[in-house]
């Protein structure tokens, strides 16, 4: 089905930061990375306007080429800055949302995965082996620190713009109910983690509001209660005041003759 390019706009105007024109228009991939990063951070958004026209050519294979061969395709350092960019975001996002996996494998992974994903978008791909594999020892050599993002994204980055080509053609693409059940499961996972801790956090803050009016409430009647606390600490000291002993449970005269000798006992 021919694509049009008032419809690309019209998604492009409602639901750009969503990619909803690059699910339109067969991008998938960068469907879903505008979806992850809410149309690359609104730059990317505003900057799809001026490219859309060729998308749409491209959907509908106006002067494509069939094969690009074993061709390599050129450096992009656009491409490149957005790797880095969005490993980096990666590698936060699981810092944050993923506490409990040991950083040696959350944040490498994640790292790996970002620019995998910004490897992908368009004609182009790269190895994925090869990008997890950078990233992976890159982080074992700054073992795993959270600032060590940065360092990590590079060495993934740099990997996936040696081993860049260019995707296979020909390859049809899946019914749109399977692609958008795929993208549905991505973003699931990448959400998943962030709304466990947001809920998490949530919790604790719940609890601390509760908390406060009952400690207001003391925090106010705290100059009352000084003061009886403190008379009957000190009577509790002097014999004043404090409880009786315990008795024996018994009953009817045995308890009233045990009752006189206890008094006899005080008495004397």
């Amino acid at each position: 089905m021919a694509k049009r390019l008032l419809v690309a706009y019209g998604l492009w105007a409602l639901g750009g930061p969503l990619g909803l024109h690059h699910i339109y228009l067969g991008r998938d991939s960068h469907a879903l990375l505008w979806m992850l990063t809410l149309g690359g951070f609104g730059a990317g958004w505003l900057w799809d306007f001026w490219h859309i026209p060729g998308w749409v050519a491209t959907a509908n294979g106006v002067g494509v080429a069939r094969d690009h061969g074993r061709m390599v395709p050129a450096l992009s350092p656009l491409r490149l800055a957005g790797q880095v960019t969005v490993g980096m975001y990666f590698g936060l996002v699981a810092a944050l949302g993923l506490p409990w996996v040991p950083v040696l494998l959350a944040q490498p992974l994640a790292v790996g995965l970002g620019v995998q994903l910004v490897s992908s978008v368009g004609d182009q791909t790269a190895k994925a082996p090869n990008i997890l594999a950078a990233a992976f020892l890159a982080s074992l050599l700054f073992q795993g620190r959270v600032l060590a993002v940065l360092p990590v994204s590079l060495a993934a980055s740099v990997a996936a713009q040696q081993h860049r080509c260019y995707k296979p053609r020909g390859t049809p693409l899946p019914r749109l109910p399977a692609r958008l059940y795929h993208l549905g499961l991505a973003c699931l996972a990448f959400a998943a983690p962030l709304a466990c801790r947001g809920l998490y956090g949530a919790a604790g803050v719940l609890g601390t509001l509760l908390a406060l009016p009952r400690a207001a409430i003391e925090l106010l009647l705290l100059p009352l209660l000084l003061p009886l606390r403190a008379g009957r600490l000190l009577a509790e000291t002097l014999g004043l005041a404090g409880d009786p002993p315990p008795q024996p449970p018994t009953t009817g005269f045995g308890a009233r003759s045990w009752s006189q000798r206890q008094q006899w006992a005080y008495e004397v």
